[in-house]
């Protein structure tokens, strides 16, 4: 049995990844989500995420407990080393990763597959002012922010998720399991 792949889902904050996700996964019900280590409070909402403080994170990072970890706006994230239980079976793992993890993920996993799921600017601003999470300027600012490149050699798909989200689930599909749609 070969070994399965790890499916990143980026892009930026409103633009439906976990919805996405959850939709995949739907379809897909052999296709492993992965659940990461946040150091975010527990009833911050959004994805299902394993709430940690800062010192227990850096001692399960600095035990080997993460296949991956990074920082991102004040907060750190893990990936579960488990996900290479996972994988080992020949499952397919999906996780929210940052794009500047990307290189890490591409070294440390042998087959990564990224969707970069987009959606028309004025799309992401009323997706995150109805979130009520930030101000108008904090959304404009958001907005105005260059993304990053990603680092030269991934497999990369572009998802847009500006419509109905059963056509970025269809496109998502089409590109990760070309055989089956």
């Amino acid at each position: 049995m070969s070994a399965g792949r790890l499916i990143a889902v980026v892009g930026p904050s409103g633009v439906g990844k976990d919805s996405l996700m959850e939709a995949l996964c739907a379809r897909r019900p052999d296709l492993h989500r992965v659940r990461r280590v946040i150091t975010r409070d527990a009833e911050a909402g959004g994805e299902e995420f394993e709430a940690v403080s800062p010192a227990l994170f850096a001692a399960r990072a600095a035990g080997g407990d993460f296949a991956l970890h990074w920082q991102a706006h004040g907060l750190s994230y893990g990936v579960p080393v488990a996900v290479d239980d996972v994988l080992s079976l020949g499952r397919d793992a999906l996780v929210n990763l940052s794009r500047g993890v990307l290189a890490k993920a591409a070294v440390r996993f042998g087959s990564l597959h990224v969707l970069h799921v987009t959606a028309r600017p004025e799309v992401l601003a009323r997706r995150l002012s109805g979130r009520g999470r930030e101000s108008p300027g904090e959304i404009a600012r958001r907005l105005a922010r260059p993304a990053p490149d990603f680092p030269p050699g991934l497999q990369v798909t572009e998802i847009d998720n500006s419509g109905a989200l059963d056509g970025a689930v269809e496109a998502a599909m089409a590109a990760l399991y070309p055989e089956r749609v």
